[in-house]
């Protein structure tokens, strides 16, 4: 399953930089907060996610664009998918095939992108 395997290297590229998403919340908002009594979870769950929400989907969506990005090379070692339709086409200069296969991944990364970002209000 070659997936598996490359879930490690998916996850330490977003969640590399979560942390300091949510660090970058402004402290006034969070003084404000303790200052009516807030608890830990509370500015957590009512503070500083929402407000981090945003930056914290941008490098989600980083994430799944890189791994996107690691089919065709992934493809070089092995990988099954659509990376390996590209490798076809570019080893037998099949021009067509690699347009199609290169859409394909476009097309996923396009629905993949409007998943990550959701309902805007």
């Amino acid at each position: 399953m070659p997936g598996a395997r490359e879930l490690p290297f998916r996850c330490i590229a977003g969640g590399a930089s979560d942390g300091t998403r949510v660090a970058r919340v402004p402290e006034s908002i969070r003084e404000a907060a303790i200052a009516y009594g807030g608890s830990k979870w509370y500015l957590l769950t009512k503070v500083d996610l929402p407000l981090a929400a945003p930056s914290i989907l941008a490098g989600i969506n980083q994430t799944i664009m890189l791994s996107l990005a690691m089919v065709v090379v992934a493809s070089l070692i092995g990988a099954k998918g659509l990376g390996e339709d590209v490798l076809e086409a570019l080893q037998y200069a099949s021009v067509g095939q690699g347009i199609l296969a290169g859409f394909a991944i476009l097309f996923c990364a396009m629905i993949l992108d409007r998943v990550v970002q959701g309902k805007r209000s």
